[in-house]
């Protein structure tokens, strides 16, 4: 499929998920040290792009209360014109589909998707980790979607060891809340001293999500969510992702996963995933 994209193919912009996230300590800086599982979804956002007659990088259809110098896409259009000297402009169609202040990295994925798709449409020929250098600047959870693989991350999440999941399906619930990952790093009573792990002894089930007590707390329909994802899914895994607010409840199998769907209440929101373990685009990097 990837080597059949370009202009005006739609491109995709996975989710990802955070399996456990742990902070274990806060640099000098004020960015924090974490370790978490990183895994893709069969489910996102797309982005189509349009070439120009000018150099100019012009989003068709801006989001609402985003402008310009925040939007992720437009943002990293310009990185890679600057970087790899390009001659180029781009007009920008994002089809957004995963909510914004949601936990699962749409934002990140759209950026990311957005260097994959203008350096092969382009002609820019950088390198896989000249892609996720420049995906850096833009964002932590960004080089992660370049890599293509999923994940055991470190750092601040840029330091990728590849790790294989068993096949999972994924119920993810959207609390109509948008949170402020710099909020929750910010609380003072985030928990910021777990222990690290090593990732060749990580195994699927390990871990936490450290920010989840505090996104809770300040955010009870987050909490809400929770309650119902655990009493659905007995015993197993729930979580939820990143700084949320999306919460997700893992199945060993689609129609235990669409089972789960159909009982949720009215008045929430949620879809059935399936996790990758590879990027959709993987072969373009």
């Amino acid at each position: 499929m990837a080597s059949q994209l370009n202009w005006g193919s739609r491109w995709p912009a996975p989710a990802k998920i955070n399996l456990f996230l742990h902070v274990l300590g806060r640099r000098a800086d004020g960015y924090h040290l974490l370790q978490t599982a990183f895994r893709f979804l069969d489910a996102g956002d797309t982005l189509q792009f349009s070439p120009r007659e000018d150099e100019k990088i012009v989003q068709a259809k801006p989001l609402p209360g985003v402008s310009a110098d925040q939007d992720l896409s437009v943002r990293a259009a310009f990185a890679l014109q600057s970087a790899a000297t390009a001659r180029q402009g781009v007009t920008i169609a994002l089809d957004k589909q995963l909510p914004l202040g949601g936990g699962l990295g749409g934002g990140s994925s759209d950026a990311a998707t957005t260097l994959i798709a203008l350096n092969q449409l382009w002609g820019c020929g950088l390198s896989r980790a000249e892609l996720m250098k420049i995906g850096l600047t833009l964002g932590a959870d960004v080089p992660v979607f370049i890599h293509g693989h999923s994940a055991f991350g470190e750092g601040v999440g840029e330091q990728l060891t590849d790790v294989s999941l068993p096949i999972a399906w994924y119920l993810v619930v959207v609390p109509p809340v948008a949170v402020s990952t710099a909020e929750i790093f910010g609380a003072s009573d985030l928990k910021r001293d777990t222990p690290a792990i090593q990732p060749a002894a990580w195994q699927p089930g390990m871990g936490t999500n450290d920010l989840e007590p505090i996104t809770a707390r300040r955010y009870p329909e987050v909490a809400r969510h929770l309650a119902w994802l655990r009493g659905i899914a007995g015993q197993g895994r729930v979580a939820m992702s990143g700084s949320g607010a999306c919460c997700f409840a893992e199945f060993g199998e689609e129609s235990a996963a669409r089972g789960a769907l159909a009982r949720m209440p009215g008045g929430m929101n949620g879809f059935v995933a399936r996790g990758l373990d590879i990027h959709p685009l993987f072969a373009l990097t």
